[in-house]
C-alpha cells in the first residue's frame, strides 16, 4: 500500500482523521469522567460537613464537642487519608479533630478560592504523603461568640486510582476502535476501487490481444470513462485501417503510372529513355520504401494483435533452409513453449526473416535461431522476448556494426542485396519499442538480438 496510490492516499488520510478525532474524544471522555468523579468526592466531603456541623456543640467552656460520631471507620484509622477537623480561627485552645489525625492538623493554603457560600475546595499532602482533597468552611457556633474552621479531607489518591483505571479502559478501548475503523476503512477502500481493478485488468487483455474491447458494466461513476475507452478502441482501429487503405490505394496509383512510364521508355532506344526508366526504377523503390514503412507504422499503432511466435519461426526456417539448400545450411532451432509477440505476424515474419535471410548468406553451414523471454523485470508492466540470430559466418568487427544497421550500408558487395535489410529490421522493431543488437556468437560468426514486446 503505497502513499503515492489512490487507496493509500484514502487510507492514510482515513486513519490520521480516526486517531486525531478518537484521541479527542479520549481526552474530552476522561476530562469529563475526572470532573465528574471530584463532583461526586466533593458531595461526599459536603454530606460529611454537614453531618459534623449536624452534631457539633459547643461546652460551657467553649470547646467544641461532637454530640455523635461518625459512621465511617475510615475517621478512626490513624493515618487513613480521611480526616476532619474543627479548629478556632484565631488560634488557640478549643479545637477537635478525627482520630485518624492524631496529633497533626490540616493547614488551609493561602488564598484558596471560596464560593459564595464561603466554601473553600483544594488540595493537600498528610504527614504520609497522601493526596488530599479538602473541603473547609468557618463557621459560628451556636453557644460560643467565636468562629470555627470545619475542614473535612478525603484520600485523592483512591479517585487517582479510579481515574487511572478508567483511561486505561478507556485508551484500550479507544485502540481497538481505532484499529477497527481503520480495517473497515481498509475493506471499504478495496471493495470501492475494485471496479477500477478490474478495468485495469480487462484493459491489459486488450493490450495483450485477448479481446478486443472493455467488457462488463461498471458502476454508474466510472462506466462513462468505460465508454469513452470503448470509443477510443474503435476509433483507433479505424484510423489504422483507414491508414492501410489510403496506403494501398495510394500504391496502385503511383504504381501504374511509373509502369506506363517504364513501359514507353523501354519502347525507346535513346539516352533519354534510359535515364527515365532508371528514374522510374529509383521512384518505384523508393515509393516501395515508404509505403512499407508507412504499412508497418500502421500496423504497430494497432492495439490487440497477438502473433504465435514458434510457427512463425518454424516457417521461417523451413523457407530459408530450402532457398538456400544449394550452400546446405541447417538452421537449428530452439523456442520457449507459448512464446508470442504482441504485435503484427506480417511484421514478425519480416524482422526475422531479414535477419535469417543475412545470417544464411554469410553462414559456412550452420545458423542458430532460438527465441525466449528476455531476462529481468518487466517495464511499466509490460514485457518482452529476445529472438537470437546467430551463424558461424566470418562475423562483423565491432566498429563495423553500428553502421550495418543503418539504411542502405552494404559492407561487402559480393553479396546480394540492397543494405536495406538490418535497417528495416531496426525501423520497425523501433515502431514496437524494442531494439536490435549485434555481437558476437559463440558459434564464431554473428549474432543478432532482437528485443520486442511480448504478450501474456
Amino acid at each position: 500500500m503505497r502513499p503515492s496510490s489512490l487507496s493509500g492516499r484514502l487510507i492514510l488520510s482515513s486513519a490520521v482523521v480516526s486517531v486525531v478525532l478518537l484521541a479527542l474524544t479520549g481526552m474530552l471522555l476522561a476530562g469529563l469522567f475526572t470532573a465528574a468523579l471530584e463532583r461526586n468526592f466533593d458531595q461526599r466531603l459536603r454530606s460529611v460537613l454537614d453531618g459534623i456541623l449536624a452534631g457539633l456543640e459547643v461546652d460551657g467552656s467553649g470547646t467544641p464537642r461532637l454530640a455523635q460520631g461518625l459512621a465511617d471507620p475510615r475517621f478512626g484509622l490513624p493515618l487513613s487519608g480521611w480526616y476532619w477537623q474543627v479548629v478556632p480561627e484565631e488560634g488557640g485552645a478549643g479545637d477537635l479533630a478525627s482520630a485518624s489525625l492524631l496529633e497533626q492538623r490540616l493547614a488551609v493554603p493561602d488564598g484558596a478560592a471560596r464560593d459564595a457560600n464561603g466554601a473553600a475546595a483544594f488540595y493537600l499532602t498528610d504527614t504520609a504523603d497522601v493526596s488530599l482533597r479538602a473541603i473547609e468552611q468557618s463557621f459560628t457556633l451556636p453557644g460560643s461568640a467565636r468562629r470555627f474552621s470545619v475542614l473535612v479531607a478525603g484520600n485523592f489518591d483512591e479517585l487517582s486510582r479510579e481515574v487511572r483505571s478508567f483511561t486505561g479502559t478507556l485508551v484500550a478501548s479507544l485502540v481497538l476502535l481505532g484499529a477497527g475503523l481503520v480495517l473497515a476503512t481498509l475493506v471499504q477502500v478495496r471493495f470501492g476501487l475494485r471496479p477500477l481493478r478490474d478495468m485495469q485488468a480487462r484493459l491489459a487483455d486488450i493490450r495483450q490481444g485477448r479481446t478486443d474491447q472493455l467488457q462488463g458494466s461498471y458502476p454508474s461513476e466510472i462506466q462513462p470513462v468505460a465508454d469513452e475507452l470503448n470509443l477510443l478502441i474503435q476509433s483507433n482501429v479505424e484510423i489504422v485501417e483507414r491508414a492501410r487503405t489510403q496506403v494501398g490505394n495510394l500504391a496502385h496509383a503511383l504504381k501504374t503510372p511509373l509502369s506506363v512510364l517504364t513501359n514507353e521508355a523501354a519502347a525507346q532506344q535513346v539516352p533519354l529513355a534510359a535515364k527515365v526508366r532508371e528514374q522510374a526504377e529509383v521512384m518505384r523503390g523508393q515509393v516501395n520504401l515508404y509505403l512499407d514503412r508507412a504499412r508497418r507504422a500502421a500496423r504497430a499503432q494497432g492495439i490487440g494483435a497477438v502473433t504465435e511466435v514458434k510457427p512463425v519461426l518454424e516457417a521461417l526456417a523451413r523457407t530459408l533452409e530450402r532457398i538456400n539448400r544449394d550452400k546446405a545450411i541447417a538452421i537449428s532451432l530452439e523456442c520457449t513453449p507459448g512464446l508470442r509477440f504482441r504485435g503484427e505476424k506480417q511484421d514478425l515474419e519480416e524482422m526475422v526473416g531479414n535477419l535469417l535471410d543475412n545470417a544464411c548468406k554469410w553462414a559456412a553451414g550452420k545458423v542458430a535461431l532460438s527465441a525466449a523471454p528476455a531476462p529481468g523485470p518487466a517495464s511499466a508492466g509490460r514485457t518482452f522476448l529476445v529472438i537470437t540470430v546467430a551463424d558461424d559466418g566470418p562475423g562483423l568487427p565491432a566498429e563495423q556494426r553500428a553502421q550495418a544497421l543503418k539504411r542502405g550500408q552494404r559492407l561487402d558487395e559480393t553479396k546480394p542485396g540492397s543494405g536495406l535489410g538490418l535497417s528495416i529490421v531496426v525501423e520497425t522493431a523501433g515502431m514496437y519499442n524494442g531494439s536490435v543488437h549485434l555481437d558476437t556468437a559463440s558459434l564464431g560468426g554473428l549474432r543478432a538480438e532482437l528485443t520486442l514486446p511480448s504478450a501474456a
